[in-house]
């Protein structure tokens, strides 16, 4: 390594880049980038907030990509103890390869947050000597290094090997495809509320407030947003005109269909995104009970429904119970479900591109895990659905273990427990425009008709069986 520059001292650290270190610190030890970063944009200014925004999403977006051209870099990899150093080296590291930034003005403003970092093992000085050397020669052999690092199919894919390997096991025709996708930036989307206006009227009224947006094609509630917008920009979104929410998720409401006077379980319902789109679909509901295990996530469903309720004398009997929807005898009072929602717990594997800390995150142990809480909450909820009623099932995920494979197992189960009468759980079909039929179900992967990644399976219990 050539002897480092002597760095150019502004004389302060940078509290916007500051803050991102800590961010993606704090992300790399568990916590939820969805949580963290509105926590963390607030101690901002208002004009700062979508550039922590970028160094946030944008250097998980590319983690594996970051961390093979660092290590390009290196003689030796950082100590584990440098946790905010190698925080530090990896936003600068995206923002030099994919942010229209002044290179040598970031390299400077990079070298002064070392100041503001709470240990650098090495002591600040000789740590912003290390930044300033790096950095400067990526610069000078960026086109060298990013080829060495693209060697590697983690780095040139940017996802954890294990992933890219699970992938290619479900998805052989289209694991690349899949990669790809999860790498882009989502769209904001947004579901008009139709039972309280058309889709044309919402349109044209963000139109009046200046809002590029266009009708969704594949869902007949949804509208994409040109470029993300604050919700309070939004017009009607206070008033539950419009809700945000992936045009994917949106297809739930109308494959679960539910009726009037029906009385509805939304087993695992929070933040409340599909609770309020069902009772959009359908105003006269006989009942519907949300339920979720987390007492402060159903506090959002709450909010949600109230947003959304327009006159709440005309509602129909909706509940909310903080409960595990697996311990049915802790919240069922032994009246049967007409239709059930079971958006179960899963990997969130299809939703990669608005979660990128899911690829830090996420272990391949845990997929097999998720699929036996899936089937726990299948095998739990089934006794509460009337004969003849209807059980949706939609994950946010790619990955055949919690999807088909986790409804194949299922209804073999069904069938075991029904002898030699095939069961009491029958598969109803779902013709739709979008998503790729599957063994079981149907399967919209990321990025088709720019939707999330999602599968749903629609099963019924037979009349003749109690």
């Amino acid at each position: 390594m050539s002897a480092p520059r002597k760095p150019q001292r502004s004389g302060h650290h940078d509290p916007l880049r500051l803050t991102a270190v800590q961010l993606l610190c704090r992300a790399e030890a568990g916590e939820s980038l969805a949580e963290l970063l509105p926590e963390l944009q607030g101690g901002l200014p208002a004009q700062q907030r979508p550039r922590l925004a970028e160094y946030a999403y944008g250097t998980l977006r590319w983690l594996p990509r970051l961390d093979a051209v660092l290590a390009q870099l290196l003689e030796r990899p950082l100590p584990q103890r440098e946790r905010e150093l190698r925080a530090l080296l990896r936003a600068a590291i995206y923002e030099l390869l994919y942010m229209r930034s002044p290179e040598h003005a970031a390299v400077s403003a990079w070298v002064d947050t070392v100041r503001g970092l709470r240990r650098v093992g090495s002591g600040p000085a000789r740590a912003g000597g290390l930044v300033n050397a790096l950095l400067r020669r990526l610069q000078r052999e960026r086109e060298q290094i990013e080829q060495r690092a693209d060697a590697s199919p983690v780095a040139r894919l940017a996802h954890p090997q294990w992933l890219i390997e699970d992938l290619r096991r479900d998805w052989p025709q289209h694991w690349a495809q899949i990669c790809a996708a999860n790498n882009r930036r989502a769209p904001m989307s947004l579901r008009a509320n139709l039972a309280r206006g058309s889709r044309a009227e919402r349109l044209a009224e963000l139109a009046a407030a200046g809002i590029e947006a266009t009708a969704d094609a594949l869902c007949a509630s949804a509208i994409r947003l040109a470029r993300p917008q604050p919700v309070e920009a939004l017009p009607g979104f206070a008033d539950g005109l419009l809700s945000v929410q992936d045009a994917a998720a949106q297809q739930a409401a109308a494959l679960l269909d539910p009726h009037p006077g029906e009385r509805l379980l939304d087993a695992c319902a929070a933040p409340g995104g599909k609770t309020g789109h069902l009772l959009e679909r359908q105003p006269q509901l006989g009942a519907l009970l949300a339920l979720d295990v987390d007492p402060a996530r159903l506090a959002l469903v709450d909010d949600n429904l109230a947003r959304i309720a327009g006159d709440p004398a005309s509602a129909p009997r909706v509940q909310t119970h903080a409960a595990d929807a697996a311990r049915v005898a802790d919240w069922w009072d032994g009246q049967p479900f007409d239709a059930i929602l079971l958006d179960a717990p899963c990997s969130g594997l299809g939703v990669v591109r608005r979660h990128p800390d899911i690829k830090l995150l996420r272990r391949r142990g845990d997929i097999a895990a998720l699929a036996t809480r899936q089937a726990g909450l299948l095998d739990a909820l089934w006794p509460t659905l009337a004969p003849g009623g209807r059980l949706l099932y939609a994950t946010c995920s790619v990955m055949a273990a919690e999807n088909e494979q986790c409804i194949a197992a299922f209804l073999a189960r069904r069938a075991a427990a029904g002898g030699g009468d095939g069961g009491d759980a029958g598969e109803l079909p779902i013709a739709a425009e979008w998503g790729l039929a599957r063994r079981h179900g149907r399967q919209i992967l990321p990025g088709d008709g720019d939707m999330d990644g999602f599968y749903y399976a629609l099963l019924q219990k037979n009349d003749n069986c109690g």
